[in-house]
């Protein structure tokens, strides 16, 4: 059954378009070609996707896709494109003309960024992104991508190591190739990079590529980047866990909650803000689905640079950060500030992932700041 039939039948299917969306290309394609995450018009990685009109275009498009999975890929959900029409999901069309949206229900979603096959998250974008990235900065794309699942409306679903940043030395097809390459080490001394070039017959096209890469130290991550990288995916799942909102089980109350911001024509490339709305204390337009939070506010930040972006339909919201980020002060989080008066939002160098509420209960940041687990 192909997955257009699966609406309507409560069965999940795993959405593939979010996947490239993020990486970029697909795992078919030229392994060097560039997504959301990994630096497609912002940082161009000298693989030709076209000239900077056209790769500005794709990463717009590329944006849709994500923000018609971030809300479950309902076919009915509508957003505002980057052409400025409202379409329907199943109206967002990949580049071969598949609709992006085809699901009745969140539940028949399963978001991912990478699996059991082919690379691992690590290793796509280790690949992707330009051979002059600092591993400080790979460990943040690694932890953009796997919030923008975490957070999406529908089923997560996350490939064994992810949190880890684990590696199989890039190899592609490693169902043969044994412990070495498939090695999971939950000591935390190493994420497998570098241990060879992976075996012949599934990878020896991509050797000249991958050679340069598995030889250089700096791609290779210290256990400190390791375990700080499974701190923030542990953050994360906090975060999702803290509020129904992100776990909406009905098209209506998706269609109906969740807003994306910086759309249209003028967008800022490379940044996703997106807005899950509850019932607030003075009005009832909806039901009230969380007894702490009226409305959450999460901001996917791919850029390189410091960005600036204002959101006026958020300036009635009394936002903060949320507690989980407040009581970690992990750095990436740092990145990315509010202005509460204006609703400005100013993201700066690779911030990955911020999340801020307008917060109704006043013991929230002691409960959600503990073990919340």
């Amino acid at each position: 059954m192909g997955q257009l039939n699966m609406s309507g039948t409560g069965i999940g299917s795993f959405n593939d378009r979010i996947r490239d969306a993020i990486n970029g290309g697909s795992p078919f394609g030229n392994p060097l070609q560039q997504g959301f995450s990994t630096g497609l018009f912002l940082e161009p990685n000298g693989f030709y996707q076209g000239n900077e009109t056209e790769t500005r275009l794709t990463l717009a498009t590329y944006t849709d896709h994500i923000q018609i999975g971030l809300a479950g890929n309902l076919k009915n959900y509508v957003l505002k494109s980057h052409t400025g029409e409202a379409k329907k999901g199943s109206e967002v069309c990949t580049f071969d003309g598949s609709p992006v949206g085809y699901t009745s229900s969140p539940i028949e979603i399963i978001n991912y960024a990478s699996a059991h096959d082919n690379e691992t998250l690590f290793d796509i974008i280790s690949l992707k992104t330009p051979m002059s990235l600092s591993i400080d900065e790979r460990c943040r794309i690694n932890h953009l991508s796997s919030s923008m699942i975490a957070l999406s409306q529908g089923i997560p679903f996350f490939h064994a190591g992810d949190e880890i940043l684990r590696s199989k030395s890039l190899d592609r097809d490693s169902y043969n190739s044994g412990d070495w390459f498939n090695k999971l080490d939950f000591t935390y001394e190493t994420n497998n990079w570098g241990v060879g070039l992976p075996p012949r017959e599934k990878n020896e096209g991509s050797w000249p590529l991958m050679k340069p890469r598995l030889e250089n130290p700096s791609f290779k991550p210290t256990k400190d980047q390791i375990l700080a990288a499974l701190n923030n995916f542990v953050d994360i799942l906090k975060i999702r866990y803290s509020s129904p909102l992100f776990r909406l089980t009905t098209a209506s109350d998706v269609e109906q909650r969740v807003h994306f911001h910086n759309t249209g024509p003028s967008l800022v490339p490379g940044v996703i803000v997106m807005s899950i709305q509850d019932a607030r204390n003075d009005a009832h337009e909806m039901s009230q689905l969380d007894e702490n939070f009226s409305c959450v506010v999460t901001v996917f930040n791919a850029c390189p640079h410091e960005v600036s972006i204002e959101i006026p339909d958020l300036a009635t919201n009394k936002l903060q950060l949320h507690p989980v980020q407040v009581t970690n002060c992990c750095q990436l989080f740092l990145l990315c500030q509010f202005v509460l008066s204006s609703a400005k939002c100013i993201c700066h160098n690779h911030c990955s992932v911020n999340v801020v509420l307008s917060v109704q209960s006043s013991n929230l940041v002691t409960r959600l700041g503990s073990d919340f687990f």
